[in-house]
């Protein structure tokens, strides 16, 4: 089992990874919203991704900001 002191973690369903020359963006469904994960083609190879794989989105940033319309 992975521990991991980020609070912020999107569990949900792997629709799409789409590679690149050297990034892949994997898309993840967490439940009508789309997080989309720019990664390593490497990572995406070492942790075998793929189509309708429950994944983990995990959101780790020092800053969080704020917008509104007006």
């Amino acid at each position: 089992m992975m521990k991991i002191s980020a609070r912020n973690q999107l569990k949900g369903t792997i629709v799409d990874v789409v590679r690149g020359a050297t990034t892949s963006h994997v898309r993840i469904d967490i439940g009508g919203a789309i997080v989309t994960a720019s990664i390593t083609n490497e990572a995406v190879d070492e942790l075998k991704l793929a189509k309708g794989q429950k994944a983990t989105a995990v959101v780790k940033a020092s800053d969080v900001l704020v917008a509104i319309d007006g």
